[in-house]
């Protein structure tokens, strides 16, 4: 089995650069809509996707992403249909890496094994859960990593000493620094701040480190991927689309008109020195 998400941080590296990781909520607008958003992010320029799955109860997410996922459940999305627009992805395109974000509940009224059955034969790459503490993910974590599934774990700006040996313990695929404490897209990290902890987060663990969390614009973008392996967008975005529901065709268009934008900011973070 090919580790997608391994060989894309190996490109990035040898290209000298960071990747951009760009998150949606899975079904918002609507199935249709969400698979051409989709379908469409690796050719606007998204270097790994991070797939939202709908969860009524998303407590780590602010008001933008929450709003997401009860559009996205009111037009009826289901953790069953977020794996068919994974697999309807990789029909054409089985290079860039997918990541499905979000909780634990969805999962085990799925069925943790099957879940995990599914998603890999699909072509996911990973998981991020969100609200499954490492003393508690065995029975995920292990039956995923066996099925090629890498769990991703979330580190912040509070993980420290022993906490964040046991964070890493166990985590693969690449680490998720998030910058803030708090909820998504209702602030951001400071540059310097942010770079500090990913250089103390890079003496602890080899893994590719991924930033998000308040990252909104191209600059942020940029800041975050001097130092970083990976910038993640997440909220601006999902406030692109909810913008243009009623138009289709121009939420497709806009959407990928920022992910251009936020990837040229990436691509040439570290030009010039």
């Amino acid at each position: 089995m090919t580790d997608r998400i391994a060989a894309r941080f190996a490109a990035l590296r040898a290209e000298d650069r960071a990747g951009l990781v760009s998150y949606l909520v899975a079904g918002d607008p609507d199935q249709a809509g969400s698979q051409r958003l989709l379908d469409g992010k690796p050719a606007a320029g998204v270097d790994l996707i991070e797939l939202g799955m709908p969860f009524s109860d998303p407590m780590a997410d602010g008001p933008a992403i929450e709003a997401s996922a009860q559009y996205a459940l009111g037009a009826g999305a289901t953790l069953a249909k977020t794996l068919d627009q994974v697999a309807a992805f990789r029909r054409h395109d089985n290079e860039t890496p997918v990541v499905l974000m979000g909780y634990f509940n969805p999962i085990y009224s799925y069925g943790t094994q099957s879940f995990i059955e599914r998603a890999a034969a699909v072509g996911v790459d990973g998981a991020i859960i969100v609200d499954l503490p490492p003393e508690e993910d065995e029975e995920f974590r292990r039956p995923a990593q066996q099925a090629g599934l890498h769990l991703i774990r979330l580190v912040t700006p509070t993980t420290i000493g022993e906490r964040l040996t046991t964070v890493l313990d166990g985590a693969s695929g690449f680490v998720y620094y998030v910058a803030v404490t708090g909820t998504t897209g209702t602030k951001s990290g400071e540059a310097g701040v942010v770079q500090n902890a990913v250089e103390r987060l890079r003496q602890a663990t080899d893994l590719p480190i991924a930033v998000g969390f308040g990252i909104r614009t191209p600059q942020q973008a940029a800041a975050v991927a001097k130092f970083a392996d990976a910038a993640v967008v997440g909220t601006a975005l999902v406030e692109t689309v909810a913008r243009h529901r009623d138009t289709p065709d121009r939420m497709v268009e806009a959407l990928h008109a920022d992910i251009a934008a936020l990837a040229a900011g990436v691509r040439n973070a570290r030009q010039g020195g």
